[in-house]
Order: structure tokens, then C-alpha cells, then sequence
């Protein structure tokens, strides 16, 4: 069985000028080790551990545990603890069909609630994607791309919608790093993501929801060639 890394793997949280509550960044530090492959499948996460190695205490982490469960990235088994869940390619792709019809139905939903504020709120967040493109920082386009869906999901105002999502958290973290690191996939992602927030601005739901399943299931056919071929 794997463990959890030791504390030179695993840096502690910078203390810097970060406001954000400590679950918070160690939710997405955690988040990233499992997308890099520094916690693998299997890893046995001990919040005493993992405390330490991010220099932190174990309130914070035993929150993050709980939000990556939630997405699917941890599992707890009874008994034996936390582990990071089996993310195999075959899982993967499973859930990245569902989010992608997922995706489509609150991209509708939004074209049909969205309001002037909600439309400039999406836009800036399309201005933050064209500048991460442009910078060619993955890790920033990652956030800015996450910034966009995570707008559109609030605009939706379907809870179970966006709990369905949120329960997909590991394609939507996974599946989106390994897109976005093909060589023409951010351009063609903003580009796309454009089209969706003009079929949006529009109202004109039934074109949004096709545009954004086809972009979902597009990006995870950049994400996971061979198992879509096979």
C-alpha cells in the first residue's frame, strides 16, 4: 500500500499574503499533488501527516479531505482511513461523458436566467482565460478556465445541477490538466468558450448547450486519446 509522501514532498504553505481560510489552500494544494501524480491512487492519507508536512494543523486538512471526497478525488474506507481514490482512465472517461452532458444542461440553464451583471461576470472571466492563454502558465489557465464554469454554474441556479457537478471533481481537475497541456488545445478551448458565452449572451439556450457538451466531449477526447479510440 502507498503512504503519504514525506514532508520534503510536499511543501508546507507559504506564509504569505494569502487570505483565504487555511482549508482553502490546503484543499487546493492537496488537489493539485493528486492532479500531478505526486499522490497516486491508493496513497493512504494520514490528516497527522499531511498536517505537517504543509506546516499547518489538522483541523484544515481534515476539511480539505472532506471537499476532495465530495469530488470524488479521496475515499474514505471504513476502519482504515482516507486514500486517494482509483482514478484509472476508464473511470475518468466515464465521468467526463457525464459532465459533459451535465455541462450542456447548465450552459442552457444560464442562457436562460443569465442577467446583464451575470453576462459581465462571465466575460471577465473569459478576459482572465485569454490572458492565462497568452501568458502559457497551465496552472493559471487551469484557475481561470475553472473560473468560467465555476460563474456559469452559479448562473444556472440549479443546485443539483451543481452538486452533480461538483461530484465530478476529479475528471473536471484531471481531464482539464491534461487538455489544456495538448499544444493547440488552449486556443481552441477559448475560442470555444467564447462561442459559448455569445449563445449565452443571446439567450439562445438549445445553441449554448450544444456548444458546450460538443466542447466537453472534444476536450475529453484531447484528454484521453487512447481509451476514446479503443
Amino acid at each position: 500500500m502507498a503512504h503519504v509522501p514525506a514532508p520534503s514532498a510536499l511543501n508546507p504553505l507559504p506564509a504569505e499574503d494569502d487570505l483565504r481560510p487555511l482549508a482553502d489552500r490546503a484543499y487546493e494544494r492537496l488537489r493539485e499533488a493528486i492532479v500531478d501524480g505526486m499522490l497516486t491512487s491508493g496513497t493512504k492519507l494520514s490528516e497527522r501527516g499531511l498536517a505537517a508536512a504543509l506546516g499547518i494543523s489538522a483541523q484544515p486538512v481534515r476539511e480539505a479531505l472532506r471537499q476532495l471526497e465530495a469530488e470524488g478525488m479521496v475515499e474514505t474506507r471504513p476502519r482504515s482511513g482516507s486514500f486517494v481514490a482509483p482514478l484509472d482512465t476508464a473511470r475518468l472517461v466515464e465521468m467526463g461523458r457525464i459532465r459533459a452532458a451535465l455541462e450542456g444542461a447548465a450552459a442552457g440553464l444560464a442562457a436562460r436566467r443569465a442577467k446583464p451583471a451575470d453576462i459581465a461576470a462571465l466575460q471577465s472571466r473569459l478576459s482572465a482565460m485569454r490572458a492565462a492563454t497568452a501568458l502559457g502558465d497551465p496552472a493559471v489557465l487551469r484557475r481561470a478556465n475553472e473560473g468560467f464554469h465555476d460563474t456559469l454554474h452559479a448562473i444556472c441556479g440549479n443546485s443539483f445541477l451543481i452538486r452533480s457537478l461538483n461530484a465530478l471533481g476529479a475528471y473536471d481537475h484531471i481531464g482539464r490538466a491534461r487538455a489544456l497541456a495538448a499544444a493547440n488545445e488552449p486556443p481552441q478551448a477559448l475560442d470555444e468558450h467564447a462561442a459559448i458565452l455569445k449563445a449565452i449572451a443571446d439567450g439562445e439556450a438549445e445553441a449554448a448547450e450544444a456548444l458546450m457538451r460538443a466542447h466537453a466531449l472534444r476536450s475529453l477526447a484531447v484528454a484521453f486519446p487512447e481509451e476514446l479510440r479503443g
